[in-house]
C-alpha cells in the first residue's frame, strides 16, 4: 500500500526529527511504501494533499493541530477518499486527545498500523474556501494561538496559552455580534466567540466529554457575554474551571449546524490555531463525516 506521510519539523514538542528512522521502520516493516514529505512553509501540506493525495491509499500526518488543518484542508479540496492516521506532535494536540489519540509518537505510529478502526469525524467550512477541524474562535484568548512563540508554546504546551491570554485581560475587546444558529437568532455583546467539534479548546475552555459527538453534523457553539462587573467575571471564571455553561446571563451555549455571524467590522479569526481573516458577514457549516480518522 502506498503511504503519503507529512511532517511538520517545526511543530510543537515534535521528535521527528529523533523518532522518524523509527516511525518510518514500523510503517515500512507492515508494508507500506512511504512518500515522506516534509513541509516547508505554511500551506505547504494543503498543497502537497490537494495535488498528490489520490495517488496514494492512506494519508498519515505528523504535527500538531495546524499541520492536521492543512491536511485535512488539503484532502477536502482534493476530493481526497482515504483513511487519515494523526501521529500528534503539536503544544496542546486538543483534537487528538478528543478522539483518544497516543500522544507518544512511536505509539501513535503502531496504533496506526493497528488500524483497529476509522472514526467519522464533521468537518467545519468557514466562508466559501477555508476549513477548521475543531475550533473557529475569535475574542479573548483567540490571538494567543498565533501570536504566542513557537519557543513558548514547545516550553509550556498549553499554559502558554493561558499566561498570554491572562495579559490579553488588561484590554479585552467587545464584540457586538448577531448571529443565527439553524435558524434562530441571537445578538449581544460578547468578548470571545467559538464554534468548535472538540472536548477542549487550547487547553483552556472544556467541554464535558458526555456533550461531545464529533460526527453528529452539529458544532458546539460557545459566547461569554461581556461582563457587567466583577461579579459577571466570577461566574466565567467559575463556569469555564466547571466546564459548566448553563448561566445564561455570561454564556450563549447552543448546538448547531450552520451559523451566520454578522460584525460591526472584519475580524481575526483563528482556525486550529492559525489566523484567519473574518470577514462583517461570516458563514460556518458542518461538513458532515467529512473525513474517516485511524485510531
Amino acid at each position: 500500500m502506498k503511504m503519503l506521510l507529512i511532517i511538520n519539523p517545526c511543530s510543537g514538542k515534535i521528535k521527528a526529527k529523533d523518532s522518524l528512522f523509527d516511525i518510518l521502520k514500523i510503517f515500512c516493516k507492515q508494508g507500506y511504501t512511504v512518500t515522506t514529505h516534509i513541509t516547508t512553509k505554511r500551506g505547504n501540506g494543503t498543497e502537497v494533499v490537494e495535488n498528490t493525495g489520490k495517488e496514494y491509499d492512506i494519508i498519515v500526518c505528523c504535527g500538531g493541530d495546524g499541520t492536521l488543518n492543512e491536511v485535512i484542508t488539503g484532502m477536502i479540496k482534493g476530493d481526497v477518499k482515504v483513511p487519515l492516521g494523526y501521529i500528534p506532535a503539536g503544544s496542546t494536540n486538543d483534537f487528538a486527545k478528543t478522539l483518544g489519540l497516543e500522544t507518544d509518537l512511536v505509539k501513535a505510529t503502531k496504533a496506526i498500523v493497528a488500524h483497529k478502526e476509522e472514526v467519522s469525524v464533521d468537518i467545519g467550512k468557514f466562508g466559501s474556501s477555508k476549513y477548521f477541524t475543531y475550533i473557529a474562535s475569535f475574542g479573548l484568548f483567540t490571538s494567543v494561538s498565533y501570536k504566542t512563540q513557537q519557543s513558548a508554546k514547545n516550553a509550556l504546551g498549553h499554559m502558554a496559552y493561558i499566561l498570554e491570554g491572562i495579559s490579553d485581560l488588561a484590554n479585552v475587546n467587545t464584540y457586538h455580534v448577531s448571529f443565527e444558529a439553524d435558524g434562530k437568532k441571537y445578538q449581544g455583546d460578547y468578548i470571545y466567540g467559538g464554534i468548535s467539534n472538540s472536548t477542549s479548546i487550547g487547553g483552556v475552555v472544556k467541554f464535558d466529554p458526555k456533550l461531545i459527538d464529533l460526527n453528529d453534523n452539529l458544532f458546539e457553539i460557545i459566547m461569554l457575554k461581556r461582563p457587567q462587573n466583577p461579579n459577571d467575571m466570577m461566574k466565567i471564571v467559575a463556569g469555564v474551571t466547571t466546564s459548566d455553561y448553563s448561566d445564561t446571563s455570561v454564556f450563549e451555549f447552543v448546538k448547531a449546524s450552520n451559523i451566520k455571524i454578522n460584525m460591526p467590522n472584519e475580524t481575526s479569526w483563528a482556525l486550529d490555531g492559525e489566523e484567519a481573516k473574518g470577514k462583517k458577514t461570516m458563514e460556518i457549516q458542518n461538513i458532515h463525516s467529512a473525513i474517516k480518522i485511524i485510531r
